[in-house]
């Protein structure tokens, strides 16, 4: 087992992960920047580093800083949580090279499932059910058109390097293709520094079906029933429930044979989440897989009695599953809500300081958090970002903008 973890990132996750270091025996290093040095997470942990300004590109996006810090604290290994470096394949691949093991998948794993399009071809090479649409990334307006041809509309242009909803748009009909097409590569370029997109059938009113899965340094995997995120905003997951009610243990088997498959095809290691679309019909395609520890976790430790994150470290320690397929059983029903700091009618992003804050509590009720009476909301960590690059943005400051100005924008990955 490690001696010492350093948790790079903030917020929950950081205190989650510190919470499992703790039940292990193993000491944990907290890293922060400036503004973060009175948090939860800092004051939880055995040990505590700044590693730059506010800004996260400087601080919990900052490889070099972070690596130093762990080299300074002689920690053996990183966990990253998930936002921030989780699923930066050049980050996982320096720890990798400096003998710094990286809680979670490999470079090699992050670098394949996180090309959507690359993904999708591999799974699709296995026989594993995938949407209709490119194969691979689709480099030109007429090729997309093509693509949207054969297999109908309505279609969806995805970002191959997307997530979190940026980078897609929906094309319902061929006159919209044009637009649609370079709007999407121009988020994505902003987004993800990669303006690469592939095309596929777009389902009305689908079901989002996630299968947590776990596998070991020796490649035995195991999925933990599946968790409904059909409930989003923009993309982005607001509730999410485990047993999804649109699945029955059948369909649940089937889904957990395929999500296996895929972890297999490309040697999948450590915690992962293959999603899918369920259609209407109850059939499901493969969509991407998520290459770190999910924020809505905790549904799934909630009613399979797995602690995932303790799992994650034992895994990367080299230990095998505790657990065999057969030994996972669901018991009982858990549903996440994500509670952000936010304008409950515009839902735009509140910065501030928190005065009270009563999390409820009893049986069956957990609270994730790092905040408590007197915590702050900076303005450094959510979609703040986005409203300073406009008010910043020359255009719009002369006035030049119209209901496709947020078009050339892009929030930043949620970083918690």
């Amino acid at each position: 087992m490690f001696k010492k973890i350093l948790v790079a990132n903030r917020g929950e996750i950081a205190v989650r992960v510190i919470r499992a270091c703790k039940e292990l025996g193993v000491r944990s290093v907290a890293v922060h920047s400036e503004v973060d040095k009175d948090a939860l997470h800092v004051r939880l942990a055995d040990e505590h580093l700044c590693i730059g300004p506010p800004d996260p590109s400087l601080s919990y996006r900052n490889i070099p800083n972070i690596l130093s810090a762990a080299e300074i604290t002689a920690c053996d290994a990183i966990h990253p949580g998930y936002g921030f470096l989780a699923e930066n394949a050049h980050f996982a691949e320096v720890c990798e090279s400096i003998g710094i093991k990286f809680i979670g998948p490999t470079s090699e794993n992050i670098g394949t499932m996180g090309d959507k399009a690359k993904a999708r071809d591999i799974m699709s090479r296995h026989g594993l059910p995938v949407l209709p649409g490119s194969e691979g990334e689709i480099t030109s307006e007429q090729e997309a058109a093509e693509v949207a041809a054969k297999i109908g509309y309505p279609v969806i242009i995805k970002a191959s390097a997307g997530g979190g909803g940026r980078g897609m748009r929906v094309v319902n009909k061929e006159d919209e293709l044009a637009h649609a097409f370079e709007a999407a590569r121009a988020e994505a370029n902003a987004a993800f520094g990669n303006q690469s997109v592939y095309v596929e059938r777009y389902f009305l009113e689908p079901r989002h079906i996630e299968v947590q899965i776990l596998a070991d340094e020796r490649g035995r995997t195991i999925y933990l029933g599946e968790r409904d995120c059909s409930v989003q905003r923009r993309y982005q997951k607001l509730i999410e429930e485990t047993p999804s009610p649109a699945v029955d243990d059948r369909l649940r088997r089937e889904l957990g044979r395929v999500a296996v498959e895929a972890a297999q095809a490309v040697r999948y290691r450590n915690a992962g989440t293959v999603e899918f679309l369920l259609d209407k019909e109850r059939r499901f395609y493969f969509m991407e897989m998520n290459t770190r520890i999910q924020v809505e976790h905790p549904i799934t430790e909630e009613v399979t009695g797995i602690d995932l994150v303790k799992e994650q470290i034992k895994i990367a320690a080299g230990q095998p599953l505790s657990w065999k397929q057969q030994d996972v059983k669901m018991i009982g029903h858990s549903i996440e809500c994500r509670i952000n700091a936010e304008c409950p009618d515009t839902f735009t992003p509140c910065a501030g300081l928190i005065t009270r804050c009563h999390p409820p509590g009893g049986p069956g009720v957990r609270v994730d958090t790092a905040i408590e009476p007197g915590s702050e909301i900076t303005p450094h960590y959510d979609s703040f970002p986005l409203h300073r690059r406009i008010l910043d943005d020359p255009d719009f400051q002369k006035g030049r903008f119209s209901t496709a100005f947020l078009e050339r924008f892009s929030s930043p990955p949620p970083a918690g």
